[in-house]
This record gives C-alpha cells, sequence and structure tokens, in this order.
C-alpha cells in the first residue's frame, strides 16, 4: 500500500461545511457535529471564523481532496489535539500517517509544548493508530459530552526524538 501524503492547510468557509456534514456509523456518531446553520448561529468550534483560523486546519491530499481535520488547542504548555478523518476514510490504513502528519504540524506550531489528546476508552480503532504513532495513555478520568458522562483516556505523544528514534 502506497502511504498517502497529507498536506496541512487552512480550514476554508467551504471545508467547514462539509465537516459538519459528515455522518459517522454508531458507534462513532458522537464524533457528528450538530447541522452548519446552528454551529453558525452558535458561534461554536469552526463555525466561528476567529476560532476555525486560530485552532483549525484541514487536512488534505496532495490534490486537495479534504479528507480530515486537526484542532490544535492551546493549554498551558500543551497542545491538545482534536482529530478528525473523513468517515469513508476510516478503518482504511491510512490512520498512522494522518495523525503523523498532525502531530509533525503540532510540533512545528509549538516545538516546547507537550502534544495530547483525549479519546473515549472503548475507541479501540483509535487508541491503535495513537499508540502506533507515539501517543500512550498517561490518565482517565470521565468527562461531559452530548451524551452525558463518558470515559476518556487522555494520551500525550512521547518526544519528538524517541519518535524519530522507533
Amino acid at each position: 500500500m502506497i502511504t498517502p501524503h497529507f498536506i496541512i492547510t487552512l480550514m476554508t468557509l467551504e471545508h467547514a461545511r462539509a465537516i459538519s456534514e459528515w455522518d459517522y456509523p454508531a458507534p462513532y456518531n458522537i464524533y457528528g457535529w450538530m447541522p452548519w446553520k446552528q454551529m453558525v448561529d452558535l458561534r461554536v468550534e469552526f463555525a466561528d471564523p476567529v476560532l476555525r483560523a486560530e485552532q483549525y486546519a484541514s487536512i488534505i491530499y496532495e490534490h486537495g481532496e479534504l479528507c480530515g481535520f486537526a484542532q490544535f488547542f492551546p493549554l498551558v504548555g500543551v497542545t491538545r489535539l482534536g482529530i478528525g478523518m473523513r468517515p469513508d476514510l476510516c478503518g482504511q490504513g491510512m490512520g498512522k500517517s494522518f495523525v503523523q502528519s498532525i502531530v509533525n504540524e503540532a510540533a512545528n506550531r509549538k516545538p516546547q509544548d507537550e502534544i495530547d489528546l483525549e479519546v473515549l476508552t472503548w475507541n479501540n480503532r483509535a487508541i491503535q493508530v495513537y499508540q502506533k504513532v507515539g501517543f500512550e495513555i498517561t490518565d482517565s478520568y470521565e468527562r461531559m459530552t452530548p451524551d452525558g458522562n463518558k470515559p476518556f483516556y487522555c494520551m500525550v505523544f512521547r518526544q519528538i526524538s524517541d519518535f524519530h528514534d522507533k
């Protein structure tokens, strides 16, 4: 299999609208978004132009096809990643290179920051990809979701030097 090359780019309004319409199958449907008009009316997430410019990026193939997004959420000393792949591409063997490209971008943006992410504890497919890239589970806790409190892992990326030496 040829490893796809992903490009991180500014999230356009067109990309934001398209992402809000992605329909994930159960149980991954928890990762879906509210309707675009509602997001715009509430000025939430990537429907807010300022937040979209500051924290979100589109992930595209070399030829320009939208295949995912990343959020680079700033915490003190930490870049927390939010990651979403287009539903029809999930489970197709591209996850490792997809996530690696996002981690590389986060490290380029703020090289001094630790990089982490949160993942639902039942999402073994994502957890396995994150572990292959170099994330380790460091904590578990419950936090609120649209469906109530759910169990999450916090996963922290190992140092870049460790990542390249493996």
